[in-house]
């Protein structure tokens, strides 16, 4: 597949631009490249088809997708950012760009986790891969974070947003995502259990 640049990201994930540290811009692309071009078992992953994976395979069938689910959480973070600064000044200091990046990168490791097989349309449906039988996201997250020079700062985002977090000292930018993520998987199960 060919070498996906900043700006094809971008159309993924438009908060991208949000970064102002250009560097770290483009290693957060240069990951999330790498995933969707060896991820799902080296068969790799078209824009159309995480456009099209669902937020989450553990709520049922509900109508909200992966990368909106990315792109909420990511809006979502910036927005409670931008709260705390203006209650609290610079008493709670929040470094933007490693926040955006973590929230872009918390769920990378998914391309890796999920595998695809054929539905009954043709069409590639998601589910969990020997891979992520394995690893769970967020420890090939960090990997894939790892491989780019990502600063450790946004690896802490990405290795602590979900549960495994539960065991160490989150940082302040962790905690936003931590919230922001379970408001949209909170919600998709509550979604999930009014559609059955």
């Amino acid at each position: 597949m060919a070498k996906h640049t900043v700006s094809d990201i971008a159309t993924l994930f438009p908060n991208l631009m949000d970064i102002k540290d250009a560097g770290l811009r483009e290693k957060v692309a240069a990951v999330w490249d790498e995933a969707l071009t060896t991820g799902c078992g080296g068969k790799g992953w078209t824009f159309d088809e995480i456009r099209a994976i669902p937020f989450t395979l553990l709520a049922g069938k509900i109508d909200l997708r992966f990368v909106e689910h990315l792109n909420s959480c990511c809006k979502q973070c910036v927005a409670i950012a931008g709260v705390l600064k203006e209650v609290f000044g610079s008493r709670i200091p929040v470094n933007l760009d490693y926040l955006i990046a973590g929230s872009l990168l918390a769920d990378v490791g998914k391309m890796l986790e999920f595998d695809k097989k054929p539905g009954a349309d043709g069409r590639p449906v998601p589910v969990k891969g020997f891979f992520g039988d394995m690893l769970r996201h967020p420890f090939s997250g960090v990997a894939l974070c790892y491989k780019h020079g990502i600063p450790a700062e946004v690896m802490h985002i990405v290795a602590t947003h979900s549960h495994e977090g539960d065991k160490v000292e989150r940082t302040i930018e962790s905690w936003i995502f931590h919230h922001a993520d379970f408001i949209d998987f909170d919600i998709a199960k509550v979604l999930g259990k009014q559609a059955k």
